[in-house]
């Protein structure tokens, strides 16, 4: 595992960054303009990109013939754009805070999907990468679970300026521990003499290969409900009389997100082997089961045991997630599959985010067991996507040795 540790550190710090920039700019804007508005208007601005970046960021890192000037570069310009928001929201004119928003969130699928698909060339093929997938999931869990309780700490202390330079400087960790990242020779790639990927060979892939299609359909889907679930938290704890404890539902969703991912890095490294799809579909289940038991939760405290739990059975899922796209996308597209299958997530949780807010006026536990039937809606669309598992090729049985006849010397041929 050269540079995995690296990595991760590269990976966490990064993704810190990214999850981060939900509470801080809406923080940010409520600070300067007295309205959370602004703030939702930046960040949808910062979101949006993700699935129309996704595919040619993908095919640029594909493409290039210096992998570390990109994704370094890539990771600079998502930290300057961070900076950069710290300074102008609130205070500069609207349109350019929302150009240099998009500007910075399509660096977005490089933070995320992009940097996931360098696993591969740091890891050999084998338990060994399975466990390294589920330690990068676990970079995922661990931001979701840090980055918004530091932001909110220090916003709490000073001022939303100074987490988004907490942000900021994160990002550029990311960045110099990017750069001392071991990366694939392109020269090595170009002697395959593979086609070179276009932007919509990324697409193609996801739809044309069984498995990337089944989980990629399957977690969009899920996480149109993963997007509500944060907003619905707020309106659960409050018609449960505690109007702020939505924050801890959330927190122990990610706490056992966390818990999920490392307890499965911890099942790999013992060398237990499972099938990536299989778990897929069972994370999907456990996650919708949890929350249909949230929806009747009488109190706080077992709502907040039912997000825990929920939590536990969603972070296998990205595990599962990243090691079906590595093991069937083809290498030419790998970084567009990762990259386009982050961003059709993040785009899916920006659709239930709206969503939710349409609704926002239904019962919270009708939300509840709306998102719930969703995660299990997409075991039956993964079930069916997936189509039955292909049967193991059975051994070709050698053919008998020929005997030979008993009165025949035993040096002469036994065949004809």
């Amino acid at each position: 595992m050269r540079g995995f540790k690296r990595y991760l550190a590269a990976a966490l710090a990064g993704r810190f960054a990214s999850e981060g920039m939900g509470i801080a700019l809406v923080l940010l804007a409520l600070e300067r303009t007295g309205s959370a508005a602004n703030g939702a208007f930046v960040l949808t601005a910062w979101l949006a990109p993700h699935v129309l970046a996704a595919p040619l960021a993908g095919a640029a890192a594909a493409r290039t013939s210096r992998p570390r000037l990109f994704h370094v570069g890539a990771l600079v310009c998502f930290t300057l754009a961070v900076a950069a928001l710290s300074v102008l929201v609130g205070r500069a004119p609207v349109p350019v805070v929302i150009a240099v928003a998009v500007a910075g969130g399509s660096c977005g699928p490089m933070v995320t999907g992009g940097l996931s698909s360098l696993v591969a060339s740091l890891v050999p093929a084998g338990a060994g990468r399975d466990q390294a997938y589920a330690w990068d999931a676990a970079t995922y869990n661990a931001a979701g679970v840090t980055a918004p309780a530091v932001v909110g700490l220090v916003a709490a202390l000073g001022s939303a300026a100074p987490a988004m330079a907490v942000l900021a400087c994160s990002g550029a960790l990311a960045a110099v521990l990017a750069a001392l990242l071991p990366y694939e020779d392109p020269r090595a790639r170009q002697r395959e003499a593979a086609p070179r990927p276009t932007a919509g060979g990324g697409f193609a892939a996801l739809w044309r290969v069984r498995e990337l299609r089944a989980i990629s359909a399957a977690t969009t889907l899920a996480f149109v409900g993963i997007g509500a679930l944060s907003t619905t938290a707020v309106l659960l704890t409050r018609g449960l009389g505690a109007p702020g404890a939505g924050g801890i539902l959330m927190t122990a969703f990610a706490v056992g997100a966390l818990s999920g991912s490392v307890l499965l890095a911890r099942r790999r490294a013992s060398g237990r082997a499972d099938d990536p799809s299989l778990l897929a579909r069972w994370a999907l289940g456990g996650t919708g089961v949890a929350l249909v038991a949230v929806a009747f939760a009488p109190t706080v405290p077992l709502a907040a045991a039912g997000f825990a739990l929920a939590g536990l059975c969603d972070g296998p899922l990205l595990t599962a997630t990243l090691r079906i796209r590595a093991e069937h996308a083809p290498d030419a597209v790998r970084a567009q599959v990762f990259t386009l299958g982050a961003g059709l997530k993040v785009t899916a949780a920006a659709a239930g985010a709206a969503l939710v807010g349409l609704a926002a006026g239904r019962p919270p536990w009708m939300l509840v067991l709306g998102i719930a039937a969703l995660q299990l809606a997409a075991v039956v669309v993964h079930r069916a996507a997936a189509g039955p598992a292909r049967p193991a090729a059975a051994p070709t049985p050698l053919p008998p040795a020929p005997v030979a006849p008993r009165d025949a010397p035993q040096d002469a041929p036994a065949g004809p």
